[in-house]
């Protein structure tokens, strides 16, 4: 009866340590994120799986609403993983494209940043007529009104999807895009993103199979074994 007592005993502890350990690594280093949608596509696809570093931007200490000591900050062009700033409890991930003071505009799709074109050889463009409806259009334009630089007469400003600004970044503010620009709703409808909201960055593809196949239990027979262990750039 001892013996039996001793082993439940050791085994119990087992378990608490691997339960601390695993919530001390969720919380502070790393999370676990799965790409729900084509936002992000071709660098992210839908069915890729995450290992996310939530330790390089300040994580989150549960229960205070404190964060650590960022390493470093965001760096324009990341790819960040973030709260949304419309749905609690959504997990969002999209591409940094401008940090405080920056400066940024579009024109016929091509992005400027502080008054040069900005190279995005991740960006595609599947359907460069793509535009948002009346009511998305109105909700753009409500949000970058504050934000406009001087000179451009707001009564006129009618922004849309690829041609808008330029509008300046406010402080402790990001400005986020996804890299498919046609099929992503990002920044440029529901506005900046604060710092507060930034959880990780990613730090590779762990699993990845494509559900878009004939075969039964895609996730075992549709694996894309060329996108495990790659690294989101």
């Amino acid at each position: 009866m001892k013996s039996f007592a001793r082993w439940l005993w050791d085994w119990t502890k087992s378990i608490a340590v691997a339960l601390v350990v695993w919530f001390f690594l969720r919380t502070f280093l790393v999370e676990a994120f799965r790409i729900p949608s084509g936002s992000m596509e071709n660098t992210l696809l839908v069915g890729d799986f995450l290992f996310v570093n939530k330790l390089l931007y300040g994580a989150e200490v549960p229960l205070l609403r404190k964060r650590l000591p960022a390493i470093r900050e965001p760096r324009r062009n990341e790819i960040l993983v973030f709260d949304s700033v419309e749905e609690e409890g959504l997990k969002v991930v999209k591409r940094l494209i401008g940090v405080p003071g920056d400066t940024l505009s579009m024109a016929n799709g091509k992005l400027s940043r502080n008054g040069a074109a900005v190279e995005e050889p991740w960006a595609i463009h599947t359907d460069p007529a793509a535009n948002a409806d009346p009511l998305q259009r109105e909700q753009m334009r409500r949000w970058q009104l504050p934000h406009l630089v001087d000179g451009i007469n707001a009564d006129l400003y009618r922004p849309d999807l690829n041609n808008w600004g330029p509008i300046v970044v406010p402080a402790d503010s990001f400005f986020m895009m996804g890299d498919n620009r046609d099929g992503s709703y990002d920044g440029r409808y529901w506005g900046f993103l604060p710092r507060l909201n930034v959880r990780g960055r990613p730090l590779l593809v762990y699993y990845s199979f494509d559900g878009n196949t004939y075969r039964p239990l895609p996730f075992f027979t549709n694996i894309r074994w060329s996108r495990i262990f790659s690294i989101p750039q």
